[in-house]
């Protein structure tokens, strides 16, 4: 989680516009390149998830990461062809939508139910420790050495620091290896099997109702859960991918400018904390309702923004926001649904994710190419997220068919 920066939008909003400095390439047409990678996102979570249930996540996290690391180091020759350019982010956005955050959110709500809300906020803090650090590196490397070395020095990173703790340490499920969610002691583990035997694995997680994929798509709050966070990820992409852009087009210097974006990143790391530790107390409805409230608000002081301290202010606020739409629908669907279906569950709901980071990246760029300016675009997304709040308060818990039967 701390590595699929490399191929996030907030790393990449460094580089869009050097890129387009060096390149005279439009904002609209690089955006598009990260537009394609969730589109064809879409079709990669189904299969995705499928893979991460038959054949463990393990698998599914190192071949990602392999293939991040690669993608990231090719688009240090972008300037060859605009081809690769677009091939090389569009794998790396696949993996960062669905392999490498799919296998590693799952993994998470396996192993844990009681403690799932704070669990998951400190797997997201990884995630937002990953926003902070890979910008920085890429803004440092790319003012010494160039925006071309940065890429190469990115991808290296994603081999030194997660490769080997993947494929040597991620468990599909404590039972696999003699544990129970939550780190509870495995006391009925000593019961006698069938046979007079000693049971080698211990009794089952804590009792929560399992639902199969097909049960599990005929709810109303799947959708809402889905719908919502797809919308709230357009606003999202269409922000972070564009953020130094829009604040250096309201005149404010570029190094303030790419410095907010470690602002946004630090928002996210304290926003991962706090909606997971209020997960565990709060319905799920409410709190994703004020997710998206406090979105919205940031988008508003974004449309306004032309002093640093104010841009500072949205993009923290706008950080919270955002480990809100990251740590809040993985707890979600695990406590609604359970962790048998989990994986497949999560695949045919994270097209909605990469939907929404697709239209959002080249949204703003379309907007800006034709207006010459982010503000329409922002105001938009403001308007947007407040009702996308409304709409989330029906995401509910469903009942089992079998409770109803």
């Amino acid at each position: 989680m701390f590595v699929r920066n490399a191929a996030g939008s907030l790393t990449f909003a460094v580089f869009v516009p050097l890129i387009a400095e060096d390149t005279g390439w439009s904002r609209a047409l690089i955006g598009g390149a990260a537009a394609l990678g969730g589109l064809l996102a879409t079709g990669a979570s189904p299969p995705v998830g499928w893979a991460i249930d038959r054949f463990g996540a393990r698998i599914v996290l190192v071949g990602g990461l392999v293939i991040v690391g690669l993608s990231t180091i090719a688009l240090a020759w972008l300037e060859i062809h605009i081809a690769i350019f677009y091939a090389a982010m569009s794998v790396g956005r696949i993996m960062f939508s669905s392999p490498l955050n799919v296998g590693a959110a799952t993994v998470v709500g396996r192993w844990f139910v009681r403690q799932r809300g704070r669990a998951t906020g400190l797997l997201f803090l990884s995630h937002s420790g990953g926003m902070a650090v890979f910008p920085l590196v890429a803004t440092w490397v790319s003012f010494v050495y160039g925006w071309q070395t940065a890429w190469i020095v990115l991808g290296v990173m994603v081999y030194a620091i997660a490769l080997a703790p993947a494929a040597l340490l991620v468990a599909q499920r404590p039972e696999d290896v003699g544990l129970l969610p939550d780190g509870d002691p495995p006391a009925d583990a000593a019961a006698p099997a069938s046979g007079g035997s000693v049971a080698s694995r211990p009794s089952a997680a804590p009792a929560e109702a399992q639902w199969s994929t097909g049960q599990a798509l005929r709810t109303p709050a799947l959708w809402a859960l889905a719908i919502g966070t797809g919308f709230l990820f357009l606003l999202q992409s269409g922000t972070n991918v564009y953020q130094a852009d829009l604040l250096r087009s309201r005149g404010i210097d570029l190094t303030l400018s790419q410095l907010s974006i470690v602002v946004n990143a630090a928002g996210t790391g304290l926003g991962s904390l706090l909606w997971g530790r209020v997960l565990d107390n709060l319905r799920v409805s409410y709190t994703y309702a004020v997710v998206a409230l406090m979105m919205t608000a940031a988008l508003a002081l974004f449309v306004v923004a032309d002093t640093a301290p104010l841009a500072f202010i949205a993009a923290g606020l706008f950080g919270i926001a955002v480990a809100g739409i990251l740590v809040v629908p993985p707890v979600a669907y695990a406590n609604f649904f359970g962790r048998q279906s989990l994986g497949a569950i999560r695949g045919v709901t994270e097209p909605f994710t990469s939907l929404g980071q697709a239209i959002g990246a080249v949204a703003s760029g379309l907007v800006f190419q034709f207006a010459g300016t982010y503000q329409y675009a922002f105001v938009v997304y403001a308007i947007l997220g407040a009702l996308t709040a409304a709409a989330l308060l029906l995401a509910r818990p469903p009942r089992h068919p079998a409770a109803i039967g």
